[in-house]
């Protein structure tokens, strides 16, 4: 998936390899609240590479080439996720860190890594996804209801900052491909 922005161009790569690892490490290290060590990222991408994507930024300004001439990509945005049956038998999705530079946020980055995700854990058959929200973080709150998550409880001092944060859940709907979230209330989880 590919966007073109002025003379900048993004494109969404799924997870390469251990290169990419700095590149994620260093974004998420910048923009998110909570510390990963290289472990965390490495559970996440060695089980689950289909489920990790960078948005890769090039630009066709002179910043952006390396000595040597050539364009460099910039990690300007990423999500990683797993999918695995819950203990009740679900394929459940997992979306555990998504990250977009402060520069680039309210760009529709986050949602187009997300929807990207979400379509892909679609075609595998996932029944619902899950993730965490810091209670504050209230962009990223605002998007994932967007995209129909539900605040499923309430994690008091869930990070290690103490701060709380929100499970968001969304169902998934297995009829069409067109219709590929559930309509969902809140009571609809308990």
């Amino acid at each position: 998936m590919e966007a073109a922005e002025g003379r900048r161009h993004v494109r969404l790569v799924t997870y390469r390899g251990s290169e990419d690892i700095p590149l994620l490490c260093s974004l998420i290290e910048r923009d998110l609240s909570e510390p990963y060590s290289t472990y965390t990222y490495r559970y996440f991408l060695d089980s689950w590479p289909q489920f990790g994507l960078l948005a890769m930024e090039s630009t066709t300004s002179g910043a952006s080439k390396t000595a040597e001439g050539e364009v460099r990509d910039e990690c300007i945005g990423c999500v990683v996720c797993k999918l695995d049956r819950s203990r009740h038998g679900v394929l459940r999705g997992y979306i555990a860190m998504l990250a977009v530079r402060h520069d680039r946020r309210q760009s529709g980055l986050g949602t187009l890594l997300v929807e990207t995700v979400l379509m892909k854990m679609h075609e595998s058959g996932c029944e619902e996804v899950v993730l965490e929200a810091e209670l504050s973080n209230r962009g990223a709150l605002a998007l994932y209801e967007k995209l129909g998550f539900v605040r499923d409880k309430l994690l008091e001092k869930y990070y290690l900052n103490g701060s709380s944060a929100y499970r968001l859940k969304l169902k998934m709907n297995r009829r069409s491909d067109s219709m590929l979230f559930a309509d969902m209330d809140e009571d609809a989880y308990t």
